[in-house]
Parts: C-alpha cells; structure tokens; sequence
C-alpha cells in the first residue's frame, strides 16, 4: 500500500493508481506558498472560518495528495482529542491550490485537481 511506504523527498502522490513524484519547490515557488499560506491565514484563522496549510498530505478515497497549499474549514480540520492539529488527514481540502513550476504540465496540475475533486464529490455534484 502507498501509504505504508516511508516518506520521500520530494514527496510523491498516489492519484487514481499512479505514484507521482512532486516536483521539487524552488526559491520563486517556495515564496508565493508562503505569501499565499500567510495570506490566507491572515484573512480567515483568526475568525475560526478556516486554516491554510502547506504542502499537507490528504488521503481520501483512491487519492494521497501534497496540494502546494490544502485549505480546510475549520470545522474540518482533523484534530486529535486533546484539540491538537492531527497529523494525518484523511480528507480532500476544501481548496486546494497548486502553484505551476515553469517545468511542469499545467494539463496534468488541472487533471490532477479535476480528478481529486470528482473523487470526494458527491455524486452528480461535478456535473
């Protein structure tokens, strides 16, 4: 199983069958992600609306995702019964974000956030 695999570096995704290595952020990446992380937070963690993490691995059905930035609404933010952030989620974000690196295909970031998103979709929702 994927999951059951140690962690890499960079990491990889397992999408519909498939282990995918992430591409490796660089200085220019790594700048917006943290703009946006921090943005984001800046607008919406105060008020309990929602929290923005980085590079946050989510599993859910036939998915392990590394969104750039994984958002979730505060009442779905996993959390361990002491009320600490877990460390596993097994959810899809309610946004994710990817920032394109010049060598990456935008078709595949787009297959990848169409197909994750039809996955953990109630069906017909998509249509």
């Amino acid at each position: 199983m994927f999951l059951a695999q140690p962690e890499t570096q960079p990491a990889r995704e397992y999408l519909n069958g498939q282990v995918i290595p992430k591409p490796m952020p660089q200085g220019h990446h790594s700048t917006i992600q943290g703009e946006l992380v921090s943005t984001i937070n800046g607008a919406v963690k105060r008020e309990k609306i929602a929290r923005a993490f980085p590079e946050l691995r989510c599993t859910f059905g036939n998915w392990a995702i590394v969104p750039d930035v994984a958002v979730f609404t505060w009442a779905r933010i996993q959390r361990l019964e002491t009320g600490q952030i877990a460390n596993v989620f097994a959810l899809a974000p309610d946004w994710l974000i990817e920032i394109l690196s010049p060598d990456q295909s935008s078709t595949k970031v787009i297959k990848k956030i169409v197909y994750a998103l039809t996955e953990w979709l109630p069906d017909g929702v998509a249509n």
